[in-house]
């Protein structure tokens, strides 16, 4: 497996015609590892040494199919016009300030409840179902971390955990295009790599691009309650984030 260690915004609201549709493609088991590692680092905060391998990244997505290699070098291209400071501004601008471009995973199923907690654990041991720990000092949903551990994982886990938070990935995304940001693309690379989308989920991930994220729990499950609560016996663990 090859692994891969400013446009101006527009206001927000109620879109008038639905997010486009993205056509998915028929991917081996080491494009889509290579897809979810290329994009937890570009997805991460661009600090100088988080930054300093997309260079690396640029070259591991070259094999991939056209559409999807089409996404990481539009991104690649816009982010290699921004200076330091210009990149994590919007990095910054879009992630944490906007509330329908959050990057942790839970908030687009439960908000800000009470439920998020009971959420968080839910990742937690996901992981250690899986064998593997997250590492201190990031929430457990963070996307980039879960595309990590999606990439270097093993167990079927790391498809499920994406799959039962696949709305949420679509808001972002969605989202992500509303605001013109660059990023957009690579979440785009993500969602090409899922299967196709059911009409029931896109349904709900419609309601959610037009009503934001929850203030309370609205029936969107998981499948993290039936994960048993830690690592079996015997598995050694590593940390998910490098």
């Amino acid at each position: 497996m090859t692994t891969v260690t400013e446009r101006r915004t527009v206001p927000g609201g109620r879109r008038k015609q639905p997010p486009k549709k993205l056509s998915t493609s028929a991917l081996t088991d080491e494009q889509r590892r290579t897809i979810h590692m290329a994009a937890s680092i570009l997805l991460d905060y661009p600090k100088p040494d988080r930054r300093a391998h997309f260079d690396r990244v640029a070259e591991a997505v070259k094999g991939l199919p056209a559409e999807i290699a089409e996404e990481f070098e539009s991104f690649l291209s816009a982010a290699s016009e921004l200076s330091q400071q210009q990149l994590e501004a919007h990095f910054t601008e879009i992630f944490d300030q906007k509330r329908k471009c959050c990057p942790y995973l839970t908030y687009y199923s439960t908000g800000d409840t009470r439920r998020r907690g009971m959420a968080l654990v839910g990742f937690i041991e996901a992981y250690r179902a899986a064998g593997w720990e997250a590492v201190e000092g990031e929430l457990p949903d963070y996307l980039p971390m879960v595309l990590e551990f999606s990439a270097r994982s093993d167990s079927p886990i790391a498809g499920q955990l994406l799959s039962s938070y696949r709305e949420g990935i679509e808001v972002l995304r969605v989202a992500l295009e509303t605001f013109a940001s660059p990023y957009a693309h690579v979440v785009s690379a993500v969602c090409r790599s899922f299967g196709d989308i059911d009409d029931e989920t896109r349904q709900r991930y419609l309601r959610l691009v037009n009503e934001g994220p929850p203030t309370e729990m609205v029936g969107v499950t998981t499948f993290l309650g039936t994960l048993a609560p830690f690592a079996p016996s015997g598995v050694a663990s590593e940390g998910v984030r490098v």
